[in-house]
């Protein structure tokens, strides 16, 4: 089971692009000697594949295979990762998108920036809804039982700015309903700030988030603000056109 866990989450980082075995022990905090081992087991399965000059792996064939069989609108990550990088060229800042995973978010998928400082890549992992922007727009959509299931119990505080009050969470829940999109400041990470919009299915329904973060000295500048979320909604409606 184990093996199986540590083999997704190299499958999820090498979904974001191609990278070596240094950069994928960094991003999943695996040994290096047990990162070589499992992607030697995937290529041999064509799970991954490593890339002429023996630097970087990529995903393989036999993935792309299995991802199309079970139909276009089920291989989001692909779909997103062209939109996700544009958002990045446009604001030079970290872009990503994110699933509900249970009563947590999980991210999926992350294009970084060329800035000199950047932030961590956060794929594969998952974090409280209630924390960040991709988990308020997720669990905006959620039916009022959830809602309610959700913010009846203790609730995580990660720092000095984290927003754990169910009646703030809930008018903050209410104005993602009607602006299509939610910052927030510091609640996650003292040292990031993050906007976030959702991606809807052919039914209206939110299956993903797409999300743009960065430094909280740099990101956002206060005037940039509604550009900015403009963008990040524009790149959600579009993925959630390709899903219609």
């Amino acid at each position: 089971m184990q093996s199986i866990q540590r083999a997704f989450a190299l499958l999820r980082v090498l979904a974001a692009g191609p990278a070596g075995v240094t950069e994928l022990a960094d991003r999943t905090q695996l040994p290096k000697s047990t990162v070589s081992r499992i992607l030697s087991t995937l290529e041999a399965e064509g799970a991954v594949a490593q890339d002429d000059d023996g630097s970087e792996y990529r995903i393989g064939g036999t993935l792309a295979e299995l991802s199309g069989a079970v139909g276009p609108g089920s291989n989001l990550v692909a779909a997103a990762q062209p939109l996700l990088q544009e958002l990045t060229d446009a604001l030079g800042e970290t872009a990503g998108m994110a699933v509900l995973d249970h009563d947590e978010v999980r991210y999926l998928l992350q294009t970084e920036s060329a800035e000199e400082v950047q932030v961590r890549n956060w794929v594969g992992d998952s974090t409280p809804l209630h924390l960040v922007p991709s988990g308020l727009v997720l669990l905006a959509d959620m039916d009022p039982d959830q809602i309610d299931s959700y913010l009846a119990r203790p609730l995580e505080r990660l720092t000095p700015d984290s927003v754990v009050d169910p009646m703030t969470i809930r008018a903050r829940l209410e104005q993602v309903r009607t602006d299509g999109h939610v910052w927030a400041q510091a609640e996650f990470d003292e040292s990031l700030n993050s906007v976030a919009a959702a991606v809807r299915d052919s039914e209206g329904a939110a299956i993903a988030a797409i999300h743009v973060h960065g430094p909280a000295y740099r990101f956002p500048e206060i005037e940039d603000d509604p550009e900015i979320a403009e963008l990040v909604k524009e790149a959600a409606d579009r993925l959630s056109g390709w899903l219609s």
